[in-house]
């Protein structure tokens, strides 16, 4: 690899510590680095489009887990494999540790890297007849807004109705959105790799209620009635902790598998379990 486009994160790296350094690291040894301002005023996807026809053959995301996100979800029509450089505390997206980065931009530079292609999720809200799309790569979760009031989902799949919930709220996740939020409410660990959807429910107000693991080709619809008492119910659907979109009673949102992947490098030869048993350890 040649060409490079570097995020940067001015509230992790406030003095472009960092970035100065990757990117004299890169150019030292004969790439080329185009860095994307994260905080700036233009979308990533933007700044992206400026920087063409100059193709980077790698996007190096400086941060965690969830700039990592926001880098996926802004940059999934680039067709450019992503590489996360953690400078947060629990990553498991982020694969390159900052005490090594130089021994990551070298394996870089040679070529030796695998890919891994992850899929990720699509919601289309239903609101009072206007329809609208969104792009998770870890997941979609439904919660409250206001009062800490118990909700109500009536939740189906592929049209077929499966049950009512009363909860917190509603976790649809990715293999690779297993370790995240969907890991916290109880939800299954996945190996990132695997194609399923996972269907959580946060804090459920029952005593059997578990999570679910549907075929990558489930369409599960979730539907917001009432509340109890007949109260109108107002939720919250994000998009990976970041896209936010406004429901309430009356309104319904639809995930499926998306058409659209995420591919991210993976430099060490580390199982899935490995990985996972280190970051188990640290936290």
């Amino acid at each position: 690899m040649k060409h490079f486009y570097l995020i940067t994160n001015k509230v992790k790296d406030p003095d472009g510590f960092y970035t100065h350094k990757i990117e004299t690291y890169l150019e030292e040894h004969g790439a080329r680095v185009t860095c994307i301002d994260n905080e700036g005023q233009s979308s990533l996807a933007e700044q992206l489009r400026t920087c063409r026809p100059r193709e980077a053959e790698c996007i190096l995301v400086l941060g965690g887990d969830g700039t990592l996100l926001r880098a996926a979800r802004n940059m999934m029509n680039s067709d450019i494999p992503l590489l996360g450089i953690n400078l947060g505390t629990l990553g498991y997206l982020a694969e390159v540790e900052i005490a090594s980065i130089e021994e990551a931009l070298d394996k870089l530079l040679a070529d030796r890297f695998t890919r891994e292609e992850r899929m990720m999720l699509v919601g289309q809200s239903d609101r009072q007849g206007m329809r609208e799309e969104n792009y998770a790569l870890n997941d979609i979760v439904l919660s409250r807004c206001g009062s800490l009031q118990v909700l109500v989902f009536h939740i189906y799949v592929n049209g077929q109705f499966l049950n009512s919930y009363s909860a917190d709220g509603m976790i649809v996740a990715t293999p690779t959105g297993s370790t995240g939020y969907n890991m916290s409410a109880g939800g299954p660990i996945v190996e990132p790799g695997a194609r399923l959807l996972l269907m959580t429910p946060i804090c459920p107000h029952t005593l059997n209620t578990r999570s679910i693991v549907l075929a990558p080709d489930d369409e599960i619809r979730i539907e917001i009635p009432e509340g109890k008492d007949g109260r109108i119910q107002t939720v919250e659907a994000s998009y990976d902790g970041s896209c936010k979109v406004r429901l309430q009673t009356g309104d319904a949102i639809v995930v499926r598998r998306a058409d659209r992947t995420t591919e991210i490098l993976k430099l060490n030869t580390e199982s899935f379990l490995t990985v996972l048993h280190k970051k188990m350890s640290e936290s």
